[in-house]
């Protein structure tokens, strides 16, 4: 057998190709950042033939940098940005339009309706797919793809337009593209539709009735961990020969398994463009009454699906970003940490960043971001540090809810994803929930747990005890701040967060 697994990460701003070994040790990687384009406020789209041309150099790089070939690896897994929504031709391969990814809200209308005006369907979508209608969603996104591009709707009734989330569009193009191609994707992403029975594990043909779309443009469903899924990439520039692709999940799912969260109970927070934590819930759906989302979690081969509850956050390490590319306070994401450390606290600042409204527990597509407590005495060292709050806080706010699901006090928090190389960060994340912060020797566990997956379908790994066995602990933070400290800083967060609420008036 091949020595290594190889991991496609198609993000929120970046694709990139990584390589694992048997013991989960990185062997290569390539990255690369695609453009964010922003054609109005709350619009977010990206160039799905960019996302297509990134994903072979990648892969190709990364396999040259490390002077291996396609006959080294093993398989490859894939994992995604979910709920980022395209359509392109099946004859020509062509995007109908740019892809809309899940922080967009253009849809605001078309979730607040079916709340509004047809309560009924809004409750059925909560049952059935375990989520709320949001313009997170992607079941939305591509109502309102259906009814605003030109020739669309016809073409997917004919069945000759295709919807995907990332890794379908990215499979689809791997194993062959026009004629070709395979059109799937796993469990994880369809439970992120708005359109996917979480009992079933199919399409729901009364959900799609809800948002219009045509079962013909839909992809297959199928396990995140399989021999035979999802077929073999054929040849492209710097990929000379077929490798079997056997996993594929949704990034924050696929972290999930990186971090080895297999039991009930286990948890894991990624801190990527968003923050996403996951608790692992068993092989029954439990349904959340604190705001949080009933989702997938693995299906691994033929065994029963694993479900989990899951905290989404919208903005954490994009709100670094903004501050770079937006605000141009620090020239680098990295140069945060050392302005934030410039000074002993917020000055007073608290920074609620609902660019994209709030996600859960809140669920208010209403709000929008808002700096409070500004003083003339305040610096642009006082916004970094308060940036760092907001990540932290927002956090805070999911795990409280966790508990008050689950019934279990968080002890430690286990945590990944590229926030995780701030230290300052990590140190006020555990001054905020007053546990121990834990960071894996392998912080970057979306394309850890994609490997994974497609590493157990062959046999690179016999079972999930193997990849217990590769998780080691790299460093911890444990609290600093007493109680009273705590209660005092996340009461002036909820009392900032109200001021967010209300901002946008929702017809």
């Amino acid at each position: 057998m091949a020595d290594f697994v190889g991991a496609l990460d198609q993000g929120t701003t970046s694709t990139r190709f990584m390589v694992f070994d048997h013991q989960g040790r990185e062997r290569a990687r390539h990255q690369l950042e695609h453009e964010q384009i922003l054609p109005r406020a709350g619009w977010v789209e990206h160039n799905p033939l960019e996302i297509w041309e990134r994903t072979q150099t990648v892969i190709g790089t990364a396999l040259a940098s490390a002077d291996l070939t396609h006959s080294d690896l093993a398989a490859i897994g894939i994992t995604n940005q979910r709920e980022t929504t395209l359509v392109w031709n099946r004859q020509t391969g062509r995007p109908y339009a740019n892809a809309i990814v899940w922080q967009d809200t253009r849809t605001d209308q078309i979730a607040a309706a079916l709340d509004r005006d047809r309560p009924e369907r809004g409750q059925t979508i909560r049952r059935k797919a375990g989520l709320p209608p949001a313009t997170y969603f992607s079941g939305g996104k591509l109502q309102w793809l259906l009814e605003n591009v030109e020739g669309l709707r016809a073409d997917a009734e004919r069945g000759d337009a295709l919807f995907g989330t990332p890794d379908t569009w990215v499979l689809w193009n791997l194993t062959g593209g026009p004629h070709r191609g395979i059109h799937a994707t796993d469990v994880t992403n369809a439970s992120r539709t708005m359109l996917m029975d979480l009992t079933t594990l199919d399409w729901d043909d009364e959900l799609l009735g809800f948002f219009g779309v045509p079962r013909a443009m839909l992809p297959t469903i199928r396990p995140s961990s399989h021999a035979s899924a999802y077929g073999a990439t054929t040849t492209f520039a710097g990929l000379r020969g077929s490798v079997p692709i056997t996993g594929i999940l949704g990034d924050q799912q696929a972290a999930t398994v990186g971090q080895v969260c297999f039991a009930p109970g286990e948890a894991k927070n990624t801190y990527g463009t968003g923050c996403f934590m996951l608790l692992n819930t068993g092989t029954t759906p439990v349904r959340s009454t604190n705001g949080l989302l009933t989702t997938v979690a693995y299906q691994l081969g033929d065994a029963p699906a694993v479900y989990a509850l899951e905290g989404s956050i919208a903005v954490t390490g994009s709100a670094v970003q903004w501050l770079r590319d937006q605000l141009r306070v620090i020239s680098t994401a990295a140069d945060i940490e050392a302005l934030a450390a410039s000074v002993p606290d917020t000055g007073g600042v608290c920074f609620v960043p609902a660019f994209s409204g709030l996600f859960a527990p809140y669920w208010r597509s209403d709000a929008r971001g808002a700096i409070v407590g500004l003083s003339r005495f305040n610096t642009s060292a006082h916004l970094a540090r308060a940036t760092l709050e907001a990540i932290c806080y927002q956090t805070k706010d999911v795990a409280d809810a966790m508990v008050a699901d689950s019934g279990v006090p968080l002890g430690t928090l286990k945590v990944d994803g590229g926030v995780t190389a701030n230290t300052l960060c990590m140190q006020i994340q555990a001054d905020v929930l007053g546990v121990d912060v834990v960071k894996p020797v392998v912080a970057e566990t979306t394309a850890l747990g994609a490997a994974y997956a497609a590493g157990l379908a062959t046999g690179f790994w016999a079972d999930t005890d193997e990849l217990r066995a590769n998780w080691a602990r790299d460093r911890s933070w444990s609290p600093t701040t007493t109680a009273d400290e705590r209660a005092t800083g996340y009461a002036r967060w909820r009392k900032a967060v109200e001021r967010t609420l209300d901002w946008v008036d929702t017809p």
